[in-house]
């Protein structure tokens, strides 16, 4: 296995503990395995690793991760290493992973992951640009560090084909901007603009993004409801869940109720994305939106 000159040896006392930890979970503490062991902090080169084939033996926060990303699928058997803030070091040796998976948002506690295995720290979300070509990048950059290069060009020959399908299937729905949206409240919003995974990935599809303001590494919030009424002409799209009392409180809104988009039935809901994801989260985004786009019943709030 691939390990750092500069790695750490556990106390006797830590070691117990985390083997302890280990055996809770059902890690076993020796396994052999030709594959590279990858180990993911960032939810985004966890989604990475996966569209390339090959799945993390432990990732961050796959609780939280099973509920924003339905999709790709984790399976039970990866190894949970608590928050991406504060992940579990005791328990990541014991997984003994051959390449560990971070970007700059994790950058504090890197030179201390890097005692553990190697680290590969790949850019995903940028200020100012769409994180669509990074994604692409970081693929390839994953698999030729994995030695499987190969797996990068399927993944992307094969997205490609999905999202070129997928515009096909949206042209005619391209008459009118996009405003993709979350709603936090009945009275704000988040509004995802063209360096976002939603507004790349619409963009690719051929789409416009009526969100023209400026973003905040992706997306501006709290932005005030009635800024929607300055984007009349275009479709409103709500990515995730709209909290209860918003939903009840934007039923009882005479401002909501007016706005042309509610009026006219240009209101589409989309089940959960992850935001901050990669390929498999732009493409379940590309499905979706085909899906509430072009259905005559479309799913509305």
């Amino acid at each position: 296995m691939i390990r750092s000159p500069g790695q750490r040896l556990l106390s006797r006392r830590s070691f117990l503990s985390a083997a302890g930890l280990a055996l809770a979970v059902g890690l076993p503490l020796r396994a052999a395995t030709s594959a590279p062991r990858l180990a993911a902090i960032d939810w985004a080169m966890l989604e990475t690793a996966v569209s390339i084939g090959h799945m993390p033996v432990a990732a961050c926060e796959l609780i939280r991760f099973r509920d924003d990303a339905p999709e790709p699928v984790i399976p039970a058997e990866v190894v949970d290493l608590g928050l991406r803030g504060a992940p579990n070091f005791e328990l990541l040796q014991l997984v003994r992973p051959d390449l560990i998976l971070t970007s700059p948002y994790y950058t504090r506690y890197e030179a201390r992951l890097a005692e553990l295995a190697p680290v590969l720290n790949l850019p995903f979300y940028t200020r100012g640009e769409p994180p669509l070509p990074n994604i692409i990048k970081a693929m390839h950059g994953l698999a030729h560090a994995v030695d499987d290069p190969t797996a990068a060009t399927r993944a992307q020959t094969a997205a490609e084909a999905e999202l070129d399908a997928i515009r096909r299937d949206l042209a005619p729905t391209a008459d009118r901007p996009l405003c993709i949206i979350n709603i936090g409240d009945a009275r704000h919003l988040r509004a995802f603009g063209f360096d976002s995974l939603f507004g790349s990935t619409a963009a690719r599809l051929g789409l416009a993004n009526a969100w023209e303001g400026r973003t905040r590494f992706s997306f501006l919030a709290p932005v005030p409801i009635e800024q929607l009424a300055t984007m009349p002409e275009a479709r409103i799209v709500i990515v995730g869940a709209i909290p209860v009392q918003a939903r009840r409180a934007l039923a009882r809104s005479r401002l909501w109720q007016a706005l042309p988009q509610v009026a006219d039935g240009r209101i589409h809901q989309l089940e959960e994305v992850n935001a901050f994801g990669a390929l498999p989260s732009a493409l379940r985004f590309a499905r979706l939106l085909r899906d509430a786009l072009t259905n005559p019943d479309g799913a509305r709030p």
